[in-house]
């Protein structure tokens, strides 16, 4: 029989029951509660200052997450705001795109043409599809004019400077030459003109007993001239491609070459001269020579090499008749075979040789209609 003390008792014990389990349910004593960080005394300004670049900030932040594969235990710390107005541009490049060796190379492929591969009038189907074949997973773009005026604007809205430049340009090939070392240093991956076939994947490029995460660079050889006339056909000894190039983003050889190219060009406009580049220019304005200088340049470069100890300058002579790769602090350096096989001159080998990577047809795809060879319609 239920008495009024038993009553009691088991009233008390409910009671008690229910003030328990609604303690131990509520946010306060949960163990998966999270705590944020307090704001530190005199952070409120600097938390100001950033708010006014939200959406450029997540935007850089966002994108990092991309190149790097993304960031486990939450998403990368948003970069904090600094007053750029004092740097040079090679430090505003620096900041803006910073270099991390030991990340993985982008899986982008990156290509330019008048039209996209969905247009009636693309032309190089063949070509195209093979760099999608050889590298099922990765992102392939084909970008147009119109396109890469926008992804740039994108990309280097804080370093207004370069956008003037690209703009500038008065030649289609100028700006074709200057999107490559754009895109590359802000996204990094492979860069290839639309008229080349990949015989392999990229994923061979790097000799096996080389670590990627030591290598932010691989470049190959387009012209080793043996003879004596060379200069009447090239214009260096020993001249880099760069119709094919895959990099980390960021690389300093990259980030030379816009700022190398920026400055010229705007000096130029500044003094009216810019109308006078014509063709026969860009070579040493865009092309294989300046590239080819500025990565000579690199090798030399006491920034990133110890040239106490070096044995002497890094020129030409260390590559001439290569036929295997060759790493050079973090640059590979592929044989002429790799990127320009089966031009039957300079030691390049065919197209089945184990270093043949790319093949580029020369179909000079820059040029216009009525300029371009018999061979090259």
């Amino acid at each position: 029989m239920l008495t009024f003390r038993r009553a009691l008792v088991a009233a008390v014990f409910f009671i008690a029951v229910l003030f328990l389990t609604t303690r131990s349910s509520s946010p306060a004593a949960s163990a998966a509660a999270v705590e944020y960080p307090k704001v530190q005394p005199g952070a409120e300004a600097a938390m100001q200052e950033s708010q006014t670049t939200v959406s450029s900030g997540k935007k850089a932040a966002d994108d990092q997450a991309v190149q790097n594969g993304g960031h486990q235990g939450g998403p990368p710390k948003q970069k904090p705001m600094k007053d750029m107005s004092r740097m040079t541009l090679y430090e505003k490049l620096a900041y803006q795109f910073p270099y991390d060796v030991e990340t993985k190379f982008p899986a982008y492929i990156w290509q330019t043409w008048k039209w996209t591969p969905a247009h009636g009038e693309f032309t190089f189907r063949e070509q195209e599809a093979t760099w999608t074949e050889q590298h099922p997973g990765f992102i392939h773009e084909v970008i147009t004019d119109q396109v890469a005026v926008h992804l740039l604007r994108l990309l280097y809205g804080s370093v207004p400077e370069v956008l003037e430049a690209y703009e500038a340009l008065p030649l289609p090939v100028l700006k074709a030459d200057f999107f490559r070392y754009l895109i590359l240093l802000a996204r990094g991956g492979i860069y290839s003109d639309i008229d080349t076939y990949a015989i392999r994947s990229a994923l061979e490029w790097v000799p096996e007993s080389v670590p990627r995460d030591q290598i932010g660079l691989v470049i190959g050889i387009e012209a080793d001239p043996d003879r004596p006339d060379w200069k009447d056909w090239y214009s260096r000894r020993i001249q880099f491609c760069q119709w094919t190039i895959q990099s980390k983003p960021g690389h300093p050889v990259l980030r030379e070459v816009v700022s190398r190219i920026t400055e010229q060009v705007l000096k130029r406009k500044r003094a009216g001269s810019l109308k006078d580049v014509v063709d026969k220019d860009v070579i040493e304005f865009t092309g294989p020579a300046l590239w080819t200088d500025i990565i000579f340049g690199y090798f030399n470069d006491e920034r990133y090499f110890d040239m106490e100890n070096s044995v002497g300058l890094i020129d030409w002579k260390n590559f001439t008749g290569m036929e295997t790769a060759r790493r050079v602090g973090d640059v590979i350096v592929l044989p002429i075979t790799s990127f320009s096989p089966g031009v039957q001159q300079m030691g390049a080998k065919d197209y089945d040789d184990p270093m043949a990577f790319v093949k580029h047809d020369f179909e000079g795809t820059w040029k216009p209609e009525s300029e371009r060879h018999i061979g090259e319609q």
